[in-house]
């Protein structure tokens, strides 16, 4: 069984720098964890009025309403098997936005169709089709594409409209032997909503399983 990136992005899975194939081939087959520690260089946000949203996606580990220079981070890698039986790999970044104060953005992945399914926030509201492509310098590009909202027994496409687009650049520099992130949230109406930008050094751990704290509290069956 191949990582749930590797089956995703098949023949250019190799394409990409040695050490990002080993961060993005955590799964069962792998057996073990990607833990990662750095600095956000930025976090920034759009305008004042998307402030409300910002702070709306808060309450479920969705959106980082936070702003700030030099923002230490953790960003946590596991997999487990859910409750339905799907390889699923956490994507939880902590950011310690302020003294005595963090900000949590929760995502799991899971292979549906041979495409990677990112759910978002703690309750998996959000599911996120996600493009996958390597770049020259064998990082790895993700595009969020089709959204969908469910919650209970509403299910419904969010408009793309009233969302945003994202677009994250991952990639590993042999200078600095870091990797580095690079992401902003765009809509097609209103602009830029949200990015940062950092760098972080990983250790790897052995792991079939994720801590509890790092699951979501309702697993989605709906795609």
């Amino acid at each position: 069984m191949t990582s749930v990136f590797q089956e995703a992005l098949g023949a250019d899975f190799d394409r990409l720098h040695p050490m990002m194939q080993r961060r993005f081939g955590v799964g069962l087959d792998a057996a073990e964890a990607c833990v990662g520690h750095g600095t956000m260089r930025s976090i920034r946000r759009g305008p004042w009025w998307t402030v409300p949203f910002l702070q709306i996606g808060r309450l479920r580990n969705i959106l980082v309403p936070d702003v700030g220079n030099d923002v230490p981070f953790t960003i946590e890698n596991y997999p487990y098997r859910d409750v339905l039986g799907r390889e699923t790999v956490t994507f939880v970044r902590t950011y310690s936005v302020r003294s005595g104060r963090t900000a949590r953005f929760d995502a799991t992945m899971v292979l549906v169709d041979g495409r990677v399914l990112d759910y978002l926030g703690s309750h998996q509201h959000l599911a996120v089709d996600l493009d996958l492509a390597v770049d020259e310098r064998g990082g790895l590009v993700l595009t969020s594409d089709a959204q969908r909202f469910h919650e209970g027994p509403f299910s419904f496409r969010f408009p793309m409209l009233f969302s945003g687009r994202a677009t994250l650049h991952e990639w590993w520099s042999d200078e600095d032997r870091s990797f580095h992130v690079d992401l902003e949230v765009h809509n097609r109406l209103f602009g830029f909503l949200f990015g940062y930008r950092g760098s972080f050094t990983c250790e790897w751990a052995p792991a079939t399983d994720a801590p509890e704290r790092l699951k979501p509290r309702r697993t989605e069956a709906r795609t």
